[in-house]
């Protein structure tokens, strides 16, 4: 199929007349009018334009055609002006047979021509080479296929890997390419001691307990990339750049070298937003990211929302050499909701350690609550609580998965006599499920189960008790709004369970729509959890830095009311 296309060229503008322009017409198949359409560059020229004007701009459009169509694989094709286009110039394009890779030939020089390690890994380069014979010749796939090669030397083991030479042999009469690149890889590099430069406020050790970088250790530019997003990701630093010299010469042990500017060490901050849970919300809070000079990092904070107030104060100190990241806590909560007022005190800490996808925490936890049901009277009770916690995350992506698994489990307990009024264990179990369909449309499956083994809740904490309803549960019950009724208030039972399903059809990258259906209770017997308490319903999806957000419309079937749910659609 030909098509006809307008190549237009613009001149410069000035304050008193219009753009002058230059029309050319295109003839060729319409794929490669469309390519040279978007390739070819003329020099503006302002009407009238005179014989010897067309000529050079004829000429320049059919040296232009012919280079871009080679850079295409079109070796043998003809541009001619046609004599019958009048004022206007109509370049005819005849672009004949389109070059194919008849042959490809990768030769390897340096250490990775050594051994049977280095053999693999030749071979494993080869089978994944991007242009194979047979394949169409383009010079920028060419192009792109030889920095591909040579950046996979260079993203492990060989940061010194070089193009010596490569070569493409066409033969236009054959319509033939033949390919041959030789690469030299260089010595093998090893890493070695952290070089930490812009450090002012804080010690070399505090940058050296973030890195799991062993001296000697074989060299990749991911475990340099994780390095520098651990301590981007951290409260001392504003910038990181973590890098290497790449000197062929000094390849053994290499110093690591991190380059760092240090970020305010103390921030206030104030903030506002609001969530179908707990309506809207206030908060300002305070840190300081260099408490005794020591790089411990203490958050402060209010938050006033609609429900309560809480007050906190945490410490988290770095990360020990095996990992582990240890954090202590205040807390003084009081919470007004469906009926049940609660003021709790707790006294924490916390171990938490993440290995891969797998993040794991033992805690342990002081609390004393005082518990009001309905303006009656107050009760108050205590629990010393260890509890160990973990959880895998295999998904595509955190934030926003599409592929994947997150399950989790917990378990903990108290003892009498031990700070606490009760003895009782809880164990929780979750899990959420993702598949990509129809290419960019996401199904996700959701259940959660909880059961708190006590011979009766009196004096177990509502904290490690359990209710249902409202975002992240069963959408279109209010926050909490599912448990065992004590007088006319909810209170928390000893079972959970919820499941849920969701279909988002993504319309835009950035814009969804969802379907759901969600049902669940909690209730202090397992008889009673059933029949579960259901709803479904319509939403939108928003994919913000953050997360996608979600607001949602359910309706619930046992109340038989359409509530909006607000929330932030990530996993646990």
């Amino acid at each position: 199929m030909l098509a006809l296309i307008a190549v237009w060229a613009l001149a410069p503008s000035t304050a008193a007349a219009d753009y002058a322009l230059n029309l050319i017409d295109i003839e060729a198949p319409a794929p490669l009018a469309e390519f040279l359409r978007e390739n070819i560059s003329l020099p503006a020229a302002e009407p009238p334009l005179d014989r010897v004007q067309r000529m050079r701009l004829g000429a320049l459009a059919r040296k232009q055609s012919a280079d871009l169509l080679a850079t295409e694989g079109y070796f043998n094709a003809q541009a001619d002006i046609a004599k019958d286009g009048g004022e206007r110039l109509r370049l005819v394009v005849t672009p004949g047979p389109r070059a194919m890779i008849s042959s490809v030939e990768l030769n390897f020089t340096g250490a990775i021509a050594h051994g049977d390690e280095g053999a693999a890994r030749m071979a494993t380069l080869r089978a994944t080479w991007r242009l194979a014979a047979g394949q169409p010749f383009r010079q920028r796939d060419w192009d792109d296929a030889k920095d591909a090669l040579r950046q996979a030397l260079l993203d492990k083991d060989y940061a010194a890997a070089r193009l010596e030479e490569s070569r493409a042999e066409v033969d236009p009469e054959a319509a033939t390419v033949r390919l041959s690149l030789s690469i030299d890889s260089g010595p093998a590099f090893t890493l070695g001691t952290l070089d930490v430069r812009g450090l002012q406020r804080y010690d070399r050790e505090l940058v050296e307990r973030y890195s799991r970088i062993a001296p000697g250790e074989r060299y990749s530019q991911e475990r340099l990339l994780d390095l520098q997003r651990t301590l981007q990701n951290t409260p001392y630093f504003s910038s990181v750049r973590v890098s290497i010299d790449h000197d062929p010469a000094e390849a053994e042990r290499v110093p690591v070298q991190i380059s760092v500017v240090e970020a305010r060490a103390k921030r206030v901050s104030f903030g506002a937003g609001y969530s179908s849970n707990n309506g809207p919300r206030a908060q300002a809070s305070y840190s300081d990211a260099n408490i005794i000079g020591r790089g411990w990092l203490l958050d402060t904070g209010l938050r006033i929302d609609a429900r309560g107030q809480m007050a906190f104060v945490d410490l988290h100190l770095p990360p020990t050499p095996k990992d582990y990241r240890d954090s202590f806590g205040l807390l003084d909560e009081r919470n007004d909701n469906q009926g049940l007022f609660t003021n709790r005190l707790a006294l924490g800490a916390v171990r938490a350690q993440t290995r891969g996808s797998v993040e794991t925490q033992l805690s342990l936890n002081w609390q004393r609550e005082q518990r009001q049901v309905d303006q009656g009277d107050t009760s108050t009770s205590q629990a010393l609580v260890l509890n160990y916690a973990w959880t895998k995350r295999a998904v595509d992506n955190v934030l926003d998965p599409r592929r994947g698994y997150v399950i989790g489990a917990q378990i903990g307990g108290a003892a009498r006599g031990l700070l606490s009024d009760r003895n009782f264990i809880r164990t929780t179990l979750r899990g959420q499920r993702y598949w990509t369909v129809f290419q960019r449309d996401v199904v996700t499956l959701r259940a959660d189960a909880g059961w708190t083994a006590a011979t009766t809740r009196d004096d177990v904490p509502e904290q490690y008790l359990f209710r249902a309803g409202g975002a992240q549960s069963v959408r279109g019950y209010a926050y909490q709004s599912l448990g065992v009724r004590e007088d006319s208030a909810i209170v928390g039972g000893r079972y959970l369970f919820s499941v849920g399903a969701e279909y988002v059809r993504w319309l835009t990258p950035e814009w969804g729509a969802a379907l759901f259906v969600d049902a669940g209770n909690a209730a202090d017997q397992p008889q009673a959890l059933f029949p579960l308490r259901r709803s479904l319903g319509i939403g939108a999806r928003w994919r913000s830095p953050a997360g996608p957000l979600a607001f949602d419309l359910a309706y619930a079937e046992h109340d038989r009311k359409i509530r909006p749910v607000f929330s932030i659609a990530i996993a646990f």
